[in-house]
């Protein structure tokens, strides 16, 4: 298990517009998974009326979402979530403690 936060791969012009990224540190440290979740969905709500979650990755658990977008074995970085949120419309990233906790977001339009 890695605990570094997964950067963004650089992304040439035709894959989309630049991803917007939140860093939360809260003074208190998350408890839980579903507890970043909250602060997430906080973050997406301030800057869209309607949003989808994408994907996430959780580094205490070592799970992302969706689950086994990751294509490698063994102790390699998971960053299949990342990948799958480009291609999905990611625009908004919340990066909680440094990478423990990472959601993907796009906006929902009507």
């Amino acid at each position: 298990m890695s605990n570094n936060s997964c950067a963004l791969p650089s992304s040439p012009p035709e894959q989309g517009p630049e991803i917007e990224t939140v860093r939360i540190n809260p003074d208190q440290p998350i408890t839980d998974h579903q507890q970043a979740l909250v602060l997430a969905r906080q973050a997406a709500g301030e800057r869209f009326e309607d949003y989808l979650l994408i994907s996430w990755y959780d580094r205490d658990r070592d799970l992302e979402s969706p689950a086994n977008t990751t294509e490698c074995a063994g102790d390699c970085p998971k960053d299949g979530y990342i990948h799958y949120a480009r291609s999905h419309g990611a625009r908004l990233k919340v990066d909680i403690e440094d990478g423990r906790f990472v959601f993907f977001f796009t906006p929902v339009e009507w």
